[in-house]
């Protein structure tokens, strides 16, 4: 039995029919005794105001099993011999009429009486009546207006119970139709996707499991499509930036070979700067590799956030003294030290540092700043903020969602300058990740870039 939809609707029958035949029992056997003391209440009204009459009019209890014994319609009846579910006793605790457990003539305790009902006449007892009870009755005792009725009080028991269990298959198909539905669905997408058919989208029809599991498999989809396409134009990208700097390199090789280029210093540097290049995006890509299996090396140890921010400083003073733009440091010396790998941090700082370079004029300002937020800080629960804020050109805000991709540049025509590969903010973000930090960034046109690292103490 393959079939989500007949495995549903067989448990709702057997779930339905097990509640409808426990409720029907249920009823069943508590209705009997209780039936039987309602006839017996009655009974008991109608007979003690018989018997009160009888024994005014007679002045004794002889005789006093012809009105004991029922009509025609419904004589009392025990295992063949005529039987009234009630015992009569004297004033003298004399048994008169023997019902199931007493024999005429008997004489029974002061106990038995005191469980009876006294007959009373003028303020005297001159009798007591024991009533048995209409459970476990069989034979000729079934024959009863009260047994017939009985019985039909169970047949329509028995024929809701049928009616509730076709009621609870009918909702059943309609319930396992309706869960079933959206499985199917999803086996469908999965054998869409499995062809090729990447970015394939199911309707989300509830808010449920059902729902949740829909909308997880539409942005699975959907972040499958974006991935396939990102590494379709990683892998061109890739093979651009490769080709180019080979292009060069294998050009000035054949001059020189077929001795139509003189070997001079100047051809061999630009020879070394391309090969530097193609060692650069090696390097990059390999330290992406190792970000994405999740082996890149880090080796942790305590550092002071105001130094981390000076030796990145320090490093960069040169060029920004060439650019004539100015690079301050605004940290306190006091931070908390964070535990991570200097030299990889370095490089994270350092590319955010260049690009901020890359895009400030002459004249700007790049400011380098940590700050600490304690636990007491709502949303900002014991990390180390390290910013790196330029007043330069700032990013479009539509490439700002798309900055931290591999090979991504906003501005499709600009060409790389030497040393850049395009992998330096994917790096940056595969580094600080590794830490168990995150990286944003928020920028305006015309007015500056702010990268932000949060690191956890």
């Amino acid at each position: 039995m393959r079939s989500l939809s007949i495995k549903l609707i067989l448990a709702f029958l057997i779930i339905s029919l097990t509640v409808v035949m426990i409720v029907a029992l249920f009823i069943g056997q508590r209705m009997r005794p209780e039936f039987g003391k309602f006839v017996l209440n009655r009974y008991k009204i109608d007979l003690i105001s018989t018997l009160t009459e009888y024994y005014k009019g007679s002045n004794s209890w002889e005789g006093i099993s012809v009105i004991l014994v029922r009509d025609k319609t419904g004589h009392w009846r025990h295992w063949g011999r005529i039987w009234v579910p009630v015992t009569l006793i004297d004033a003298n605790r004399v048994v008169v009429y023997g019902g199931k457990y007493y024999e005429e003539g008997e004489k029974v305790s002061k106990n038995v009486v005191n469980n009876g009902v006294p007959v009373d006449i003028e303020g005297k007892t001159v009798g007591w009546l024991l009533f048995d009870s209409l459970e476990n009755i069989s034979g000729p005792m079934l024959e009863l207006p009260e047994m017939n009725f009985l019985k039909r009080i169970n047949g329509v028991i028995v024929f809701s119970a049928l009616i509730a269990a076709l009621t609870a298959l009918l909702l059943g198909v309609l319930l396992a139709r309706n869960i079933s539905r959206p499985v199917r669905e999803l086996t469908a997408a999965t054998k869409i996707i499995a062809k090729g058919e990447l970015g394939h989208q199911v309707p989300v029809r509830t808010k449920d499991e059902l729902g949740e599991l829909a909308s997880s498999f539409n942005k699975m989809s959907s972040d499958l499509e974006q991935s396939n396409k990102l590494r379709h134009q990683m892998t061109t990208n890739i093979a651009h930036d490769l080709r180019t700097p080979l292009s060069v390199i294998l050009g000035y090789t054949e001059a020189l070979s077929d001795g139509k280029l003189e070997g001079k210093s100047e051809v061999y540097d630009v020879i070394h700067r391309e090969a530097q290049h193609l060692g650069y995006l090696i390097d990059d890509l390999r330290t992406l590799s190792l970000a994405d299996a999740g082996e890149l090396s880090l080796n942790r140890r305590y550092v002071s956030p105001y130094k981390l921010l000076k030796r990145t400083a320090s490093a960069y003073m040169t060029q920004t003294k060439k650019q004539d733009i100015i690079l301050e440091v605004k940290a306190s010396e006091d931070l908390p030290k964070i535990e991570i790998d200097p030299d990889r941090m370095t490089q994270v700082l350092g590319n955010l540092v260049n690009n901020a370079l890359r895009y400030t004029q002459k004249g700007g300002q790049i400011i380098l700043s940590a700050k600490y937020y304690p636990v007491s800080v709502k949303g900002k629960n014991n990390t180390i903020h390290l910013k790196i804020h330029d007043n330069g050109a700032g990013i479009d805000p539509k490439d700002l969602p798309h900055i931290f991709e591999r090979f991504y540049r906003g501005d499709k025509s600009r060409k790389q300058k030497e040393g850049e590969t395009g992998l330096g903010l994917a790096i940056a973000k595969s580094i600080v990740e590794a830490h168990g930090g995150t990286i944003s960034v928020k920028s305006t046109l015309g007015k500056g870039t702010t990268f932000k690292i949060s690191l956890p103490l």
